[in-house]
């Protein structure tokens, strides 16, 4: 029987699907969605992430759990936290660069086999209008912290997926989003699954 390969899925909410069963997020619904339509098989995927964490929570994250190196594959997701906190982006590039350099580590060095996520916007949801946040400001502030993202990822060969454009068609629609009318509902997760299944499909493992 073929080994397994293993997953590990760094990030925040949005790694580990806020508000949803676990096997809703998009981690796992990427493992279902390659295991039943490929010949890879995967493991459930490891996760390192918690609601609300910044780059550096997730770094002492890490420390913490120590994930075993390597990985067949590693998707890194981070940054909304330090934008919604008003951190400075030249910290976040900082700290950014340092946790992408540790998630190509985890894959055994192969940068080919990291897939980086953009930052979610989540400046158009009922929760954001609610809590008075200004939609525009919101959305310069992703866009800067994502050009800065995927300007370092790329500079390292690593493959960035840019999720943002999706998460901006949502709108108003609460359909597309849990109770607490800001984290995705498991629809937005699949389609993250269904571009990331592709990219993955054509890594040679």
């Amino acid at each position: 029987m073929t080994k397994k390969l293993k997953y590990l899925a760094l990030g925040d909410s949005y790694t580990i699907g806020e508000g949803l069963p676990l096997e809703e997020n998009f981690p796992h619904q990427l493992v279902h969605l390659l295991n039943q339509s490929t010949e890879q098989q995967f493991e459930l995927p490891e996760i390192v992430a918690t609601t609300g964490w910044t780059t550096d929570e997730l770094q002492a994250g890490i420390a913490e759990r120590q994930p075993q190196a390597p990985y067949d594959l590693v998707t890194l997701l981070i940054g909304v936290n330090n934008q919604y906190r008003g951190r400075s982006l030249e910290e976040y590039k900082q700290q950014y660069a340092s946790l992408l350099d540790q998630a190509v580590a985890f894959a055994g060095g192969n940068f080919r086999h990291v897939v980086v996520l953009s930052i979610p916007d989540w400046g158009n949801t009922p929760y954001a209008r609610e809590k008075g946040f200004d939609e525009d400001k919101v959305r310069q502030e992703i866009e800067a912290y994502n050009a800065a993202k995927q300007e370092i990822t790329l500079q390292r060969g690593v493959r960035f997926l840019d999720i943002t454009p999706l998460t901006r068609q949502l709108s108003l629609d609460t359909s597309h989003l849990t109770a607490d009318q800001l984290h995705y509902a498991a629809s937005v997760y699949r389609e993250w699954a269904e571009c990331l299944a592709p990219l993955v499909a054509s890594m040679n493992f």
